[in-house]
């Protein structure tokens, strides 16, 4: 198969798209890329993290790279560290899929996102490489280590030395950021990468947290949990009059809950931020930074609040450049992806979540209250359509009727019909002034996706 670099990173069902000698010869590829220069590895907890950690190694290992496996740590911990130590990160984790998906994240030293060149450079010496199977791998068989624990280590791997990067670093990091009085909240953990680390954090700060979902068995990540599926811990927060923060498999990204049980999500939250820190003068250029998925009201928000808004193409990538083009300190993704570049160089729902905290504490009103006044969504419907055959041109497929569908929307609504950069899917989103004309938009719209890319 061909390596190709998605939305971040590669990713896929696991022995189907992606097999252990696939990560091997990536491996092999990333050290080659960086060569001299150390790996720090993670994963996310699912029952493939231990034996794709090993065989990452093991590639890497077989062009003289040294690798140091951190067990279950999340993407932005090793963003993080790698931004400190300046060394390679490499995070083995399929984000928000099903645990029979994995995938593998890599971050150039200094914690950033590869760039267009970088991603290309590794994809051409993929298809260049010869086999790596002869690549010292895992014995079938031997005894897994668990993924679901932080000591998790095997002999492909380096466990972390006194003198490597530590998580500690990660986790002692936020006593920097702000300081919290007594707050009770409620974690959902998504039995992934923060199962660890959130409590442990969230503790230290001061906060009464009662912990769910923590319980890694390396098939229940994101598994009716976390940040893709919060009514669970919607229906806690509700009962207990509390905020809850959900987090995806790999920690990346934060959903929040208000008091009342309503769910909060990442338009909201970098609504809510954006307005503080233009407030405080801590938003630079008082500029924020959001993809094409945003809601139309938050731009509505923004532009009524005097915040200008860069649109980029969805993915925390897209975000993450614009920032650094026009070194912007805030950006991120209306499904939970928040970047604070003062603290972060990548999303991180820890973060967020904790900034959160901080500004409704600081607010001295409820989190129901905050979120309900700052931005007065649009109805916005999504679809997905999936296709046995990703068309190149969409917009070009779908012709005049979709130019027809969004002129007859014009300003009173958007259409947005992209490809997913992760699997074989045509996402379809529709905004208009009400639930009903959005649906019914969105319902023609799938279906001519469906019959234009049958013949395609």
């Amino acid at each position: 198969m061909a390596l190709r670099f998605g939305t971040d990173g590669v990713r896929g069902r696991v022995d189907t798209d992606l097999r252990a000698t696939d990560v091997a010869r990536l491996g092999a590829c990333v050290s080659r890329q960086w060569p001299q220069t150390p790996i720090i590895i993670g994963n996310d907890g699912r029952e493939s993290g231990t034996s794709w950690v090993e065989a990452f190694a093991a590639g890497a290992r077989s062009q003289g790279g040294v690798v140091h496996a951190l067990g279950l740590v999340p993407t932005p911990a090793l963003a993080f560290l790698s931004a400190q130590h300046h060394c390679v990160a490499v995070s083995i984790t399929a984000s928000h899929n099903p645990y029979h998906d994995n995938g593998v994240k890599v971050f150039a030293p200094g914690g950033v996102k590869l760039s267009d060149d970088e991603q290309g450079h590794i994809e051409r010496l993929w298809n260049a490489a010869g086999d790596v199977a002869a690549v010292a791998m895992p014995a079938v068989g031997a005894p897994a280590v668990d993924t679901t624990s932080s000591a998790a280590s095997a002999e492909a791997v380096t466990p972390a030395q006194s003198d490597s990067p530590s998580i500690n670093d990660y986790l002692n990091h936020f006593t920097t950021v702000v300081t919290l009085g007594r707050q009770r909240v409620v974690v959902d953990c998504a039995n992934g990468a923060m199962s660890e680390v959130a409590p442990r954090v969230l503790t230290s700060l001061g906060l009464d947290v009662e912990v769910v979902n923590a319980v890694p068995n390396g098939r229940n990540i994101n598994d009716k949990c976390g940040a893709v599926h919060p009514q669970p811990l919607a229906e806690r927060c509700a009962a207990l009059g509390c905020i809850g923060l959900a987090f995806d498999g790999d920690g990346d990204r934060v959903i929040a809950v208000d008091e009342r049980g309503n769910i909060v999500d990442g338009d909201r939250l970098i609504a809510l931020a954006a307005l503080d820190m233009h407030r405080r003068g801590h938003l630079h250029e008082d500029t924020v930074v959001v993809t094409s998925m945003s809601n139309l009201g938050f731009h509505r928000a923004m532009r009524q609040s005097g915040v200008a808004v860069v649109t980029t193409d969805v993915g925390d990538r897209a975000v993450l450049s614009a920032m650094s083009d026009g070194n912007f300190s805030l950006g991120g993704e209306q499904s939970g992806h928040i970047i604070f570049s003062r603290h972060a160089t990548t999303g991180d729902g820890l973060l967020a979540g904790i900034v959160l905290l901080d500004l409704v504490q600081r607010s001295g009103e409820s989190l129901h209250m905050l979120a309900t006044n700052v931005m007065q969504s649009v109805p916005q419907v999504l679809r997905n359509v999936r296709v046995s055959r990703m068309p190149k041109d969409l917009d070009g497929l779908l012709g005049d009727e979709l130019r027809s569908e969004r002129a007859a929307l014009a300003d009173d609504g958007r259409i947005l019909v992209r490809a997913s950069g992760t699997e074989p899917v045509v996402r379809v989103m529709v905004e208009a002034l009400s639930q009903e004309r959005a649906e019914a938009v969105a319902e023609r719209l799938v279906h001519l996706v469906e019959t234009r890319t049958s013949v395609a």
